[in-house]
């Protein structure tokens, strides 16, 4: 089996700000939102904050902004997320190829990723998730919680033969693959 994270791995870009930013042009009263999710996300990467106050953070932030997203009347998640992908398909890099076996495990929402996920022919993608009748972040799928996630839906005993990543902090799911790939710009390059 071959497992990828999704952003800057088969994705060039951050799927989840790339989404964001065009829900801002769907409705600019979401714009005020990106502060704080970014505040707490760069101060996560620089080891400023721990995975529990990103989370918390998280979790407030996309709750108010869920609620201020789907305010809009006739407001429909799913026609905003086909019309996303409609537009940023042309973002999957161009190294990847799907496999019949790819797992996609993401710390982007599932509901955003499992389309294009979807669109590629994955049939599996592990990742954040929505839950858009209580507008609340369910789980957060980051760092040393995706072997965990990951673990509990496909078994502890299922094994790995390659991950591909573009971040050290994928390490955790690094150890539990044979074989281990690096993507940079582009290219692949094994690392374990």
């Amino acid at each position: 089996m071959r497992v990828l994270d999704f952003d800057g791995t088969i994705y060039d870009g951050e799927s989840l700000l790339d989404f964001y930013l065009f829900t801002v042009r769907k409705d600019p009263r979401v714009l005020h939102y990106l502060p704080v999710a970014l505040f707490y996300a760069v101060r996560y990467r620089l080891g400023r904050v721990t995975l529990e106050q990103l989370d918390s953070a998280m979790r407030r932030v996309g709750s108010r902004y869920l609620r201020r997203l789907t305010s809009r009347p006739g407001f429909d998640m799913d026609r905003l997320v086909s019309q996303f992908w409609d537009a940023n398909m042309h973002k999957i890099m161009d190294w990847y190829t799907p496999q019949a076996d790819d797992v996609v495990v993401t710390a982007s929402f599932d509901l955003v990723a499992g389309e294009a996920c979807r669109r590629l022919g994955i049939t599996r993608c592990i990742g954040s998730t929505l839950d858009l009748e209580s507008l609340t972040v369910g789980y957060l799928n980051f760092g040393p919680d995706k072997p965990l996630h990951f673990q509990r839906i496909l078994g502890r005993e299922t094994a790995i033969d390659a991950f591909y990543t573009d971040s050290a902090f994928d390490l955790p799911m690094i150890d539990l693959a044979r074989r281990a790939y690096l993507v940079e710009h582009g290219r692949v390059r094994r690392i374990k």
